[in-house]
């Protein structure tokens, strides 16, 4: 009953207003319509926007994977003392406020930021950069800052249980490091390959803030900025509240595959 209060409740209200019609006076009327998809797959806008945010997301969750594999790896695999330690220094950007690790992307990539201090110190450039900031690429270094620990976690999870029987058995049969990783430690860990991808994905697809602060006018809209807009600037609750619905149905359809995907990865355990 909690759950059904606080979750699949306010999904049925956002639902239903999907379908309500937005009136002449800006607010919106009780009639049912389906307006409000059509305008919405109609408008090269909203499409874009799904894609743009599908986009970075899908570079993030990469960006993120890169980072957090070989991290965990050697978090399961190579370090033996101090273990949870380090493990702890890992996750702890977690504890700081997302704003404030937001903010911190903004000083380092702006025009009196860090990055330009150390190319203008070196003599590689006379004058400070501004592509850095207001960018793509700034939303996508500072997401990937965000989520890599997301995406850490139920890798270094994985790798924690599989059992060393396994890897001293691939040695034993005269395999050496690649092939034991290849064969024995990758496929063992890719369900939490398979959750911390997912995780990257759909939070950073989600994300609000750092493409606010961080994307600029040109690459800041992303689907959270754009149903902001509709239900703040334009008042558009009801096409606000249909781009809500697209993005969790699409949401819902990759955690299915997800779910679809994990029984495969499993059967390597």
């Amino acid at each position: 009953m909690w759950v059904a209060v606080t979750l699949l409740l306010p999904y049925a209200l956002l639902l239903v207003q999907s379908f309500w019609h937005q009136g002449a006076n800006g607010r919106p009327t009780h009639d049912l319509t389906l307006a409000n998809y059509v305008r919405l797959f109609s408008t090269s806008l909203y499409p874009s926007t799904i894609l743009y945010s599908a986009g970075v997301a899908l570079r993030v969750t990469i960006a993120s994977l890169l980072l957090a594999y070989p991290l965990a790896y050697l978090l399961a695999f190579k370090v033996q003392r101090h273990k949870q330690l380090l493990y702890m220094a890992v996750i702890i950007p977690l504890w700081v406020s997302y704003l404030v690790r937001a903010y911190a992307w903004k000083i380092i990539l702006g025009q009196q930021g860090v990055v330009n201090g150390i190319l203008m110190s070196l003599g590689i450039v006379h004058a400070p950069v501004t592509f850095f900031l207001y960018s793509t690429a700034a939303v996508v270094i500072a997401l990937t800052h965000i989520y890599t620990p997301f995406t850490l976690m139920p890798i270094y999870a994985v790798l924690e249980s599989i059992p060393p029987s396994l890897r001293e058995a691939s040695h034993d049969l005269y395999g050496n490091r690649w092939r034991t990783f290849w064969h024995v430690t990758l496929p063992l860990s890719l369900p939490g390959v398979l959750a911390g991808c997912t995780f990257a994905f759909v939070l950073s697809m989600g994300d609000f803030l750092a493409p606010q602060l961080l994307g600029g006018n040109d690459s800041a809209l992303m689907v959270s900025n754009l149903v902001w807009s509709l239900f703040g600037v334009s008042s558009d609750w009801p096409l606000g509240a249909a781009v809500s619905v697209v993005m969790l149905a699409l949401t819902l359809t990759l955690l299915w595959i997800a779910n679809r995907a994990s029984p495969a990865a499993r059967k390597y355990r």
